[in-house]
């Protein structure tokens, strides 16, 4: 987030409060300053920011945290600039009525440098900052990610990564700068396309040899620099760099400009040459140059004129620089020394690191320095210069950097392996790793691991299926396609992942149907009325023979077959396959739990938790596990009344997708919630909310118990939001009846009698305005269907206790005639549930130590509020 540079400590954390849209009273609260404080940051940042009103500061502070400040650009030239002042002025006033601007022009006219430099000027008025994205080394299919990375538009799968730009786009005033696109047009234009009509507030700066075609273009075009002034001003600072004798050479500036058309690359290029040549070793050869290449000229007038000064700098070079320069140009990314000798056997390493010194200062290559080590790249249109000039080489060169490519990614992996820093050598590698991988397998496998470890989740599974689409044999093909699967788990994308190992089962594969079985059942798909009516057991051998995988599917289609899990458990230990004993765990784990053995399943998911941690993260199949164990871990601990554990676990950053708005928020709202801590837990279901709408609302039944927890916060809160969070809940489990959908059906009907119940009590007490006068009939018969509605069949286990429990205590509380046949039923294996029903019987004999006894137990689990209530009615 851009903003300006006097802002105070205190309006920082001011500004920062306001993320949520914060009322003042919480944020005095919070940062323990006084309301009338608070008014007054908020005053001057209005100020500040030039902002309307306090949305738009929350709507700052919301991508404070997850965006750099200001823009985000490629590392700057180490040369000067130069002139172009009516071009600088001409595309700031087209930038300032229009969004959608392209500067056109040739290659080497300078382009990139004219927009870099108004991207700075203007910078200030885009508050929500943007970034410079080089295409350069963007292939096709890769504009979209290219644009993600450079404004971290986090992946929130299965959005689309073009969904996911758009989201981050739409926050506010933002610049986009798109350099170089003349070779990927129609990609580059369907995404402005796309930023024009949805992100209303961004403005898009093109750079290209030819226009988008996109509706409400703006062309700039931009020629040679002016003879007589700004042309020969260039040279003249380039030229000092090498010939400083010749800095104050105007006749030599003026006929070198002028044969080369005032063209700054070709400018700079024989400014270059002109501490070797001299000045008239310098004119004679451009004389040399013209009269060879005259004549034939193709439309592109400027174009051609370039290309002919690339090409006379080529016929100086050395037959040994000529043959490094050919070389390089299958680099598309930058490259270094070590890189240079994979593509050059029989060159040493000191005659490499001369070449390319000499090709540095005649300005074919530009270094640059990363920590320690000198990289060098070529201007790309330089870069096709050399490849049109390799030709015949071309197939062994290629092969040459696919091998180096290869090693490169072997040695990161054994970097990342050991723990080693690998991540900054990585990105600057990897567009030369995503061109090397496109037809060999083993390149394909380790970017796609590498990338996985970036936490790139949807990019690395599609690297998977290229490495699968190279896969010589089935079982090649098995292991790509389940690493793909895997990514695609993590980010609790299930239905691709089953579509996955099915492609592989097709193969014969008795591990990738073993795992299709298990997908289909573990991971919430579709409906479980929309399952196969054998939960997939007909797709499994009769035999599992030495098979754990089949042997944990059979537990997982025989879903609360205590003995089946039992026995995969077992499979698994005895064959020390740590990865097959998570899943076969979670069976048992599910098993056990439908039978009301929570305690046993609560261990199971604290054995899978110890497992995780010795687990490598950045593998695709263990992650996929360790992502699942601290979502179950979660679950079970909230099944067994645990809430400081749950809130401990809510609160870890060791998840691999720690911080995902969707994946990670709701294990955050319902344990907050069950706390007490209501705030956090309103907060944390905005954020789950947002990120599934931004996601497109993708189906995730097991979202639908936090929005319902959501709705108790609110409710127990008093925002009057609760009936909304009701309806969300609905809508993000697809029914019009909670009790349509059996992972909503327990926690909505807790919800719904803890609100009853809290009524009641605040009306007892004159705390707040009570719904309806007591003892009105009507109420008094709708209270008890919520006592009928908690104590319903519901098919999963998870929340059951907490519904008869609550639901047993409101029947106390009415009076009811079968309370204590509900006090008896509720009795369970959950610490939470066991402090209520204590509760509801110190209420129902009126046993004052009984409340107070409740009262610790609710302190000992961490569930505040359920404890101060307690000790309001003891009083």
């Amino acid at each position: 987030m851009a903003g300006p540079k006097d802002v105070s400590a205190r309006e920082a954390e001011v500004l920062a409060a306001l993320a949520g849209d914060r009322s003042n009273a919480q944020i005095a609260r919070r940062l323990h300053i006084s309301i009338r404080t608070v008014e007054s940051h908020i005053s001057s940042l209005l100020r500040k920011y030039g902002v309307a009103d306090r949305h738009e500061l929350a709507a700052l502070a919301d991508v404070a945290d997850s965006q750099p400040p200001g823009f985000s650009t490629p590392a700057e030239p180490g040369t000067t600039f130069v002139g172009r002042e009516q071009d600088r002025a001409e595309l700031t006033r087209a930038l300032g009525s229009n969004r959608l601007v392209s500067l056109l022009g040739p290659g080497g006219v300078g382009k990139t440098r004219l927009a870099l430099r108004v991207a700075a000027d203007i910078a200030d008025n885009y508050p929500y900052g943007g970034a410079v994205v080089d295409l350069v080394p963007v292939r096709p299919g890769f504009v979209v990610a290219a644009v993600a990375e450079a404004l971290q538009a986090t992946e929130q799968p299965p959005q689309t990564l073009a969904d996911a730009v758009l989201e981050r786009l739409k926050r506010g005033r933002t610049l986009l700068v798109l350099d170089n696109c003349e070779h990927l047009l129609d990609e580059a234009a369907g995404l402005v396309a796309r930023i024009l009509t949805e992100a209303t507030e961004t403005a898009v700066l093109v750079t290209s040899r030819e226009r988008l075609g996109v509706a409400g273009e703006r062309p700039v075009q931009l020629g040679p620099l002016t003879l007589g002034t700004e042309a020969e001003q260039l040279f003249r600072d380039r030229a000092a760099l090498v010939a400083p004798e010749l800095a104050d050479d105007s006749e030599l500036a003026q006929k070198v400009c002028a044969e080369l058309d005032g063209v700054p690359l070709a400018i700079e290029l024989a400014a270059a040459r002109a501490g070797s040549l001299g000045p008239d070793g310098l004119l004679a050869a451009l004389d040399d140059r013209l009269r060879l290449l005259s004549g034939g000229r193709g439309p592109n007038e400027r174009h051609n004129s370039l290309a002919q000064v690339i090409g006379w700098s080529y016929d100086l070079l050395g037959d040994d620089e000529r043959r490094l320069f050919r070389r390089l140009g299958v680099f598309v990314g930058g490259f270094d020394l070590a890189a240079v000798a994979g593509v050059s056997p029989g060159c040493t390493r000191g005659e490499l690191s001369d070449l390319l010194g000499r090709l540095t200062d005649k300005s074919l290559l530009h270094r640059s320095q990363h920590a320690a080590t000198s990289r060098w790249r070529m201007l790309e249109t330089v870069r096709v210069f050399a490849l049109e000039e390799l030709k015949d080489e071309y197939d062994e060169v290629a092969a040459l950097h696919v091998a180096w490519a290869d090693q490169v990614a072997t040695e990161l992996e054994e970097r990342l392996e050991a723990g080693e820093e690998w991540q900054q050598e990585f990105d600057l590698l990897a567009p030369d790793l995503r061109v090397a991988s496109g037809g060999v397998r083993s390149v394909a496998r380790k970017l796609a691991h590498l990338t996985f470890a970036r936490r790139r989740f949807l990019e690395a599974r599609e690297h998977y299926l290229v490495a699968a689409a190279n896969a010589a044999e089935a079982a090649e093909r098995y292991d790509d396609l389940r690493d793909a699967a895997d990514a695609a788990l993590v980010v609790a994308d299930g239905g691709h992942a089953y579509q996955l190992m099915m492609r592989s089962a097709a193969d014969g594969t008795a591990d990738a149907s073993g795992y299709a079985v298990t997908i289909l059942n573990r991971y919430e798909m579709t409906r479980p009325a929309d399952l196969p009516e054998d939960r997939g057991a007909s797709l499994l051998p009769g035999d599992p023979g030495d098979s754990v995988l089949v042997r944990v599917a059979w537990a997982w289609a025989d879903r609360f077959g205590v003995a089946s899990a039992e026995d995969a458990v077992a499979a698994a230990r005895r064959a020390n396959r740590p990865l097959d004993l998570m899943s076969a765990l979670d069976a048992y784990g599910t098993a056990v739990a439908a039978v009301g053995r929570m305690r046993e399943a609560d261990a199971a998911s604290k054995e899978r938790m110890s497992l995780a941690a010795t687990l490598p993260a950045h593998d695709p199949r263990a992650a996929a596990e360790i992502v699942d164990a601290f979502h179950v871990a979660s679950t079970t601990a909230i099944a067994v009344g645990d809430i400081v554990e749950a809130v401990r676990l809510a609160q870890l950053i060791d998840d691999p997708v720690h911080g995902h708005p969707y994946i990670t928020a709701p294990r955050k709202v319902r344990a907050y919630a069950l706390a007490g801590m209501f705030e956090d837990a309103v907060q944390a279901a905005d954020v789950m909310w947002n990120g599934w709408r931004a996601a497109g609302c993708p189906p995730r039944v097991w979202m639908a118990s936090a929005a319902a927890t959501a709705a108790l916060a609110h409710g127990l809160l008093r925002s009057g939001q609760e009936a909304v969070w009701q309806a969300r809940a609905l809508e993000i489990a697809r029914v019009t009846d909670a009790a349509d959908d059996p992972g909503l059906a327990a926690p909505a009907a807790f919800v719904e009698a803890r609100l009853t119940l809290h009524r009641h009590d605040t009306r007892r007490t004159g705390a707040i305005e009570p719904i309806a006068p007591p003892g009105v009939d009507g109420l008094v018969g709708g209270e008890v269907g919520v006592v009928e509605r908690a104590f319903a069949g519901f098919s999963e286990p998870w929340w059951v206790s907490y519904a008869h429990a609550v639901g047993a205590e409101l029947a106390v509380v009415l009076g009811h005639a079968d309370a204590a046949q509900y006090l008896e039923r509720a009795v369970s294996e959950n610490a939470w549930a066991e402090a209520v029903l204590r509760r509801a019987r110190g209420r129902l004999t009126g046993d004052r130590e009984a409340l107070l006894e409740a009262a610790g137990m609710f302190r000992r689990i961490g569930a505040r509020f359920e404890e101060r209530c307690t000790l309001d009615l003891a009083r």
